[in-house]
């Protein structure tokens, strides 16, 4: 068995001690401090909500750009809903504070076999998910166990996107699948048994799609009935009202459009912190979200417009950007006549200058995207084709494939939202289009509001052409980017390529860095070639805060813990 994690020391830092350095990317306001979280403490002994400032107010709201898609992780792919769910629940593996690494949470350590197949996971004691069920290794089988007897409906991309995109198959399909068993040795020891190599298992775990989730809770309110299609699904009762985790917060109601109300876990197992109360705030408008702030009405918001960063800045509230962990891209279906032909997409990469997108409608320190993972993911090939704009080269190749006088596509695009590689997708449309339009191409406006309409419309349906979409990664592997969006054919780009999906499926099974970068490169190239979709830039998203906001946690995957946050009043 190789030793992987040696360390019981628990991940998620939940007190802000000042004076210690930060972890990095965990950024903290003002002050230097490094958040560090303890075990939870004994009865009688302070929470630290106030602690040296009696008057700080316990309640947080924060301004989310739409609803949650779910209030069930297993059953969600969008930043909205895992901003909720990184509250309410927690998962075996976590990431290391300010970076994208894998780190222990509610598995205090684990070993692996040589053969990357079999996983020893050694639990954390003591914890209780918010409905009184105990966290054990029978809890995590039922965990593993439901994700794998998924059926119809519930295997679809537009429901369990990641289950099926990273284990690859189900019970009733088991070819290809990555999972094959969990086994309860005792009450903290769980051993996993995989059917395939996967070397990001462990990484992946710290997903919120695989967070741990009260088998009790998801029995009584049928967390897996769910009806509707594909492409508009019904969520359960569960997902829309009762999620149970072991998380800080637990649930307290979501009424759609308007709110999300959360409140403290008084039986958590780590540190509460100050906060007490989370209220998200539904405003998709972004200088909606900037006039909130501005008048009180709400502690902070995240997808800061680029335009107003600087005016935030000199106004005196904290604004904080992320490192770049995201790409977004311009989407290209190959069911689409006009796409199916490598020309077109080679055409439309040349005819996009990024530089500009970038200047005009992205956040401060934005970089251009010359493929689909960032430049700190290994595997990263500087030397793929990197489709520089050259409008006249566009128009020659959109010549050579029989379209002399361009044509008109579909282009598809979210209203009402704002993501981290996108804060504002009108400005990104508009842009692009008016680019497309000097090559010959015409583009039909294809508005749809993010949630469910877009999203099901473009991950579960052929009805789309070009379209906008990205990825925040979620940790540091890039089969986290490339093979989620390119590892097996998907109604979003229309394509099969055997050979792509083959080596990727090679690559994400070689555990050794040394053997597993070379290919990485090589697929990285060829998909460059192959031209799937366009890559545009890797955004740096912004966030913004009140005054009273000290610390916050940011993490260039998002795991950010509002029982992290410090307030002075």
């Amino acid at each position: 068995m190789n030793e992987r994690v040696t360390s019981a020391r628990p991940l998620r830092k939940r007190f802000l001690a000042a004076g210690a350095s930060m972890a990095v990317g965990a950024l903290m306001l003002s002050g230097c401090a490094q958040s560090q979280r303890e075990e939870k403490p004994s009865a009688g002994t302070s929470q630290d909500v106030g602690a040296g400032a009696e008057a700080v107010d316990p309640t947080f709201i924060f301004a989310a750009s739409s609803d949650p898609k779910s209030l069930d992780p297993a059953f969600a792919s969008d930043g909205e809903s895992f901003r909720v769910s990184r509250q309410i629940f927690e998962g075996l593996v976590g990431t290391v504070p300010g970076t994208a690494d894998p780190a222990p949470m509610l598995a205090e350590s684990w070993t692996n076999s040589d053969d990357g197949l079999s996983y020893d996971f050694k639990l954390k004691s003591g914890v209780t998910f918010q409905d009184g069920t105990p966290f054990n290794a029978e809890a995590v089988c039922a965990n593993f166990d439901r994700w794998y007897n998924f059926t119809g409906i519930q295997q679809a991309d537009s429901v369990a996107y990641y289950y099926s995109s990273l284990f690859k198959g189900f019970k009733d399909k088991p070819e290809g699948a990555v999972y094959k068993s969990c086994e309860a040795v005792s009450d903290t020891e769980a051993k996993i048994d995989l059917a395939e190599p996967f070397a990001g298992f462990v990484a992946a775990l710290s997903l919120p799609a695989f967070a741990m989730q009260s088998p009790t809770a998801m029995k009584e309110f049928k967390a897996d009935e769910i009806s509707g299609s594909a492409e508009s699904p019904v969520l359960s009762e569960y997902a829309k009202g009762h999620p149970v985790g072991t998380g800080p917060f637990k649930f307290d109601k979501w009424s759609p459009g308007d709110n999300v109300e959360l409140s403290a876990y008084d039986n958590y197992w780590g540190d509460q912190g100050q906060v007490q109360k989370i209220v998200f705030r539904m405003i998709d408008d972004p200088v909606a979200r900037r006039q909130s702030l501005e008048a009180g009405d709400i502690d902070g918001y995240d997808l800061v417009a680029p335009a107003d960063t600087k005016a935030l800045k000199d106004a005196g509230y904290n604004v904080l950007s992320r490192e770049p962990f995201t790409i977004l891209y311009l989407g290209l279906n190959q069911k689409v006549k006009e796409l199916q032909d490598v020309k077109v997409r080679q055409a439309i990469s040349y005819a996009i200058d990024k530089d500009a997108l970038i200047k005009q409608t992205l956040p401060e320190g934005t970089k251009k995207a010359i493929e689909f993972i960032p430049d700190v993911v290994n595997g990263y090939n500087s030397d793929v084709e990197a489709y520089d704009f050259n409008p006249e080269k566009a128009k020659e190749l959109l010549k050579e494939a029989g379209y002399p006088d361009g044509f008109t596509i579909k282009f598809n695009y979210p209203t009402g939202v704002s993501r981290p590689y996108m804060p504002t997708p009108e400005q990104v449309f508009t842009n692009i289009s008016a680019q497309l339009k000097d090559v010959g191409i015409k583009v039909d406006p294809q508005p749809n509001k993010w949630a469910p309409d877009y999203l099901d419309r473009v991950q579960a349906t052929a009805d789309h052409g070009i379209h906008l979409l990205g990825w925040t990664g979620d940790y540091n592997d890039t089969d986290n980017f490339v093979g989620v969006f390119f590892g097996q054919e998907k109604p979003e780009f229309g394509f099969e390529n055997k050979a792509l999906f083959d080596k990727l499926t090679k690559a994400r099974g070689i555990a050794v860095l040394a053997e597993q970068t070379p290919l990485y490169e090589e697929i990285n190239a060829d998909v460059a070639k192959f031209v799937p979709a366009v890559p545009l830039a890797h955004p740096a998203p912004s966030l913004a805060f009140d005054s009273r906001v000290e610390s916050y946690p940011t993490s260039p995957v998002n795991d950010e813990v509002f029982n992290e946050i410090k307030l002075t009043k």
